[in-house]
């Protein structure tokens, strides 16, 4: 019973990816929504990020819900805590050290470093965010290309094996 629902899940799931990557949205509105999802998911917004895709989902109808959801599976929840160690790391190279917190007294850091912390943390995830976007538009806008073609392709070649021609000349036959 489980597996069975889950293969219905996955067979929608696989459905709307591809609904979503033919022709209900452009190639350019797909990659936006993936990109603002990238944006989006990689923020420390503890799980309101997906809050966050529901607005954006109802407020703009040509958000690809698809692609903005896809973004949370590649930066799942194991994936943001090295996200999070990076943004951290990178807001201390741009603002410093957090004064009184050295690497071996981590384990004994005071609630009142905290807002440091916080600024740190949340200077580099923006930036990381920013950063990461930009390749995931261009990586999701030549993805989605690739597939389109891949479908044309497909079409050309089943009417070229099959000609319409002499399938209607076969049917006025009968």
């Amino acid at each position: 019973m489980i597996l069975r629902r889950l293969n219905e899940w996955l067979g929608r799931v696989k459905t709307e990816i591809r609904r979503s990557f033919t022709d209900e949205y452009t190639v350019r509105e797909t990659a936006g929504s993936f990109s603002v999802g990238v944006f989006i998911t990689m923020l420390p917004t503890l799980g309101t990020g997906l809050l966050v895709f529901v607005v954006l989902a109802w407020a703009f109808d040509r958000i690809n819900r698809a692609a903005l959801l896809a973004s949370v599976v590649v930066f799942n929840p194991a994936v943001k805590w090295g996200v999070y160690a990076a943004s951290f790391t990178l807001g201390v190279a741009i603002l410093g050290p957090v004064p009184g917190v050295t690497a071996a007294e981590v384990a004994e850091v005071s609630f009142a470093a905290g807002p440091e912390i916080v600024v740190r943390l949340v200077l580099g995830n923006t930036i990381l965010a920013a950063v990461a976007a930009v390749p995931s538009y261009i990586l999701c806008y030549r993805f989605v290309e690739a597939y389109r073609a891949r479908d044309i392709d497909v079409v050309e070649t089943v009417t070229d094996v099959v000609d319409l021609d002499d399938d209607v000349d076969a049917d006025a036959d009968d």
